[in-house]
């Protein structure tokens, strides 16, 4: 027999509307209960302790704290129930009522696990491990960090890690459709509550992924163990070796670690929030002499399944001389194995423009080719798979790139047939 307990903050604090009960609570426990037969789904109602001045609400989680790790003797002393089936689940101020209460409950043995959904950073970012939630308060801790950028001076979610796995989608801090630019439409929908409706997305957001990883067991989310969101968004981190990914939500693969793990991921905006990550290396000459070019160039990929069309890549510099970059892709919906690729440069007519007048400070003669971009390969690593693979120019005299031109690259072993190698 499992135990849950479900632990929400309600406090009086600026990205929290009213003092209520969340309504995910009710959808949390009908997602955990739809996935064993044998689950007890307990709500801590911690409410006349929660809505209070946030710096009391904070002194009160200890004593919340308390109560459930007292609770939890009480059930062990009654029923000899297992505390190691014990999974608490907090979010916000109740991810450190979690905590607390992981390391209050008596005994060298500790509960089976706590979740931490955005667990509040003021007053508790920066503390000790004996003050917060920390990886020494249960046999597995988690945490899925969703808001963790500042807001009116204080970061709403804490920052650092607390846990033996802390994900950070979408780099911990703004979530897809709950940038500040939608300020607008959910003022359209809640009225002038509608800011605080903004801040609250993000930090809720924490929440609905998880609840996502019990309601779509097809559908799982992973996470890559990378330094930062940065060196994540070139696509360099998406090794699964050695425990550097793992799942997020219920279904994470449960491991102590010596030390907390930082792992990244993108989602989407809605339910289902999996996306597919790709990392892409291409190997760029710049035969245009002088200052580093900073072209758009859009990117069209042909799976067995499905194909995605136009997606716009990013460069963090400018192509300078002989060099590869590195860059990270994200698609809504499984493609399939990847078998072509279309490249672009989206030129415009300055791009002509420039063409012309290096012409005439620089005159070629007929049948002299112009100086572009040569790109020769492209190499891709599917984060899901942890495919590699590399894609060759399709025409093999032809691997120059000028402004408004598409190049068509596909597998290397596939251009040249097996029996024609030697």
């Amino acid at each position: 027999m499992q135990f849950q307990c479900l632990s929400s903050s309600g406090d009086n604090s600026p990205w929290l509307v009213d003092g209520m009960l969340e309504g995910w609570i009710w959808k949390m426990a009908a997602a955990l209960k739809s996935q064993h037969k044998q689950i007890n789904v307990i709500i801590a109602d911690w409410l006349t302790f929660a809505h209070q001045h946030y710096p009391i609400a904070v002194q009160n989680t200890r004593y919340i704290g308390q109560e459930i790790a007292d609770f939890l003797e009480w059930l062990e002393e009654s029923i000899q129930f297992s505390r190691s089936n014990v999974h608490l689940i907090g979010y916000s101020l109740g991810a450190h009522v979690s905590g607390f209460a992981g390391s209050y409950i008596s005994g060298t043995n500790k509960i089976g696990r706590i979740t931490g959904l955005d667990p509040a950073g003021p007053l508790f970012e920066g503390m000790s491990p004996t003050d917060r939630l920390s990886p020494d308060d249960a046999n597995f801790v988690d945490a899925i960090h969703t808001f963790t950028k500042q807001h009116m001076g204080l970061s709403v979610g804490i920052k650092q890690p607390v846990a033996h796995f802390d994900f950070y989608p979408n780099g911990g801090t703004f979530q897809p459709g709950c940038h500040i630019m939608h300020v607008y439409n959910h003022i359209a929908q809640y009225g002038i509550t509608g800011i605080t409706q903004t801040v609250k997305c993000a930090h809720e957001r924490s929440v609905h992924l998880f609840i996502d990883s019990l309601l779509h067991n097809d559908k799982q989310s992973t996470a890559y163990w990378c330094n930062d969101i940065n060196t994540f968004n070139k696509g360099m981190c998406l090794s699964c070796r050695k425990s550097r990914c793992n799942t997020l939500g219920y279904n994470i693969r449960e491991e102590r670690l010596p030390k907390s793990r930082q792992l990244f991921l993108k989602t989407r905006a809605h339910m289902p929030f999996k996306v597919y990550h790709y990392q892409f290396k291409i190997h760029f000459i710049n035969e245009i002499q002088g200052k580093p070019i900073d072209p758009t160039f859009t990117i069209s990929l042909t799976g067995t399944k499905e194909d995605a069309k136009n997606l716009p890549i990013t460069l963090v510099e400018g192509i300078n001389g002989n060099k590869t970059y590195s860059f990270l892709i994200t698609l809504d919906t499984d493609i399939g194995e990847l078998i072509m690729i279309k490249f672009k440069w989206e030129g415009t007519a300055v791009w002509e423009n420039i063409w012309d007048t290096v012409q005439t400070i620089i005159p070629w003669t007929k049948g002299t080719r112009r100086p572009g971009l040569i790109v020769k390969t492209i190499r891709v690593k599917a984060g899901e798979t942890q495919q590699k693979m590399t894609f060759c120019s399709q025409s093999i005299d032809n691997v120059h790139l000028h402004p408004a031109q598409e190049k068509t690259f596909v597998r290397c072993e596939d251009r040249f047939p097996r029996q024609n190698r030697k």
